[in-house]
């Protein structure tokens, strides 16, 4: 091997170090901030963000990310016990589970860029729905098994941990992706950017409001993920279900508004059918839009190619000169003499 190729493949291995150490890292420190919000036994919550963060990662640098997801996986759970076995199985579950949503994706011709309907609808039930159900069935399992949770506490336990990482793809994956595909807009004008700024605002604001209150508000909140999707899709849709979701979690966690006077499992469903609904809209509106868009775009490119072939027709080819049919099925060419 010469010193060329044995520096390159030195790079090589000391890239794939860097990503797997970061990976592992974002996992430990979007798990410790996760964990804030927890619900059951101080490591079940509604809002699971390593699990977005793993299958982006895993969606953009491969499958061979999953050593880093398993190192971050095991140092979020290791403090919180019950013992080292069970934390090995839900560290294993904690990475299979992205794992097998990627392979799924992957399966069915998912690009990370989500301009797509059909990219929209693989996140959602393949990636969160589907893929999470395994994080939840042996994290779960193992809890009861080893006596850290009883038998009856298994469904609760189980909602609250399958839509926490379901809902960490949701909200958190279409936030990674635009940022890793976006472009800086150019020569945005001012008043787009004061609409931008208003839009997040007002998500914040009617979201706190809607959350607070002991009035049923939460529906006043879609209005705006409808208004981000249309006017910027996905780029501006993606910010607000993430405010919205976490003041709804943080609203949940507390028990305020409409999460009062309701079981663990009564504010699992309120919480996670708001924040399910929210991001559902805004990706599905936002694929259809770009879809829409870029389908103008096309057409447009098809016209302009269409006039630009008919101009470069020969002079003297008139539209007198076009065959014409005749009654009798036959043609001839419209023009002078007989």
């Amino acid at each position: 091997m010469t010193d060329a190729a044995h520096g390159q493949l030195l790079g090589r291995y000391a890239t794939e170090g860097l990503r797997l150490a970061a990976v592992a890292a974002v996992y430990y420190g979007s798990g410790k901030l996760g964990l804030l919000q927890e619900l059951v036994r101080g490591q079940v919550t509604p809002l699971w963000p390593p699990t977005g963060i793993a299958l982006v990662a895993l969606l953009l640098w491969g499958v061979r990310m999953w050593p880093g997801i398993a190192l971050g996986a095991f140092l979020v759970n290791v403090t919180l016990g019950p013992s080292i076995l069970p934390v090995l199985v839900i560290t294993a579950g904690n990475t299979l589970a992205p794992v097998c949503a990627c392979l799924l994706l992957r399966r069915v011709g998912f690009r990370p860029a989500l301009d797509r309907l059909q990219d929209a609808l693989a996140l959602v039930f393949l990636g969160a729905l589907g893929g999470m159900l395994i994080s939840a069935t042996v994290g779960v399992s193992v809890l009861v098994a080893s006596g850290a949770l009883t038998a009856d506490d298994f469904w609760p336990t189980w909602s609250v941990w399958w839509t926490g990482d379901a809902m960490g793809v949701l909200v958190i994956a279409p936030c990674l992706l635009v940022l890793r595909f976006a472009r800086w807009p150019r020569d945005v004008p001012a008043l787009r950017w004061a609409e931008a700024v208003a839009l997040l605002a007002g998500t914040a604001g009617v979201t706190a409001v809607a959350t607070h209150s002991s009035v049923s508000l939460l529906f006043v909140v879609i209005p705006f993920i409808v208004w981000a999707s249309l006017r910027f899709q996905l780029a501006g849709a993606a910010p607000c279900v993430l405010i919205a979701s976490v003041i709804a979690i943080t609203a949940g966690a507390e028990g305020a508004g409409p999460f009062d006077g309701h079981d663990l499992l009564a504010q699992m469903v309120i919480l996670q059918t708001f924040n399910g609904t929210v991001s559902l809209t805004a990706l599905l509106l936002s694929a259809i839009i770009t879809e829409r868009d870029r389908t103008f775009e096309e057409i447009e490119e098809v016209c302009e190619r269409l006039t630009e072939a008919l101009s470069r027709l020969e002079a003297d080819v008139t539209l007198d000169e076009w065959p014409v049919p005749r009654p009798d099925g036959s043609e001839h060419r419209a023009g002078p003499g007989p």
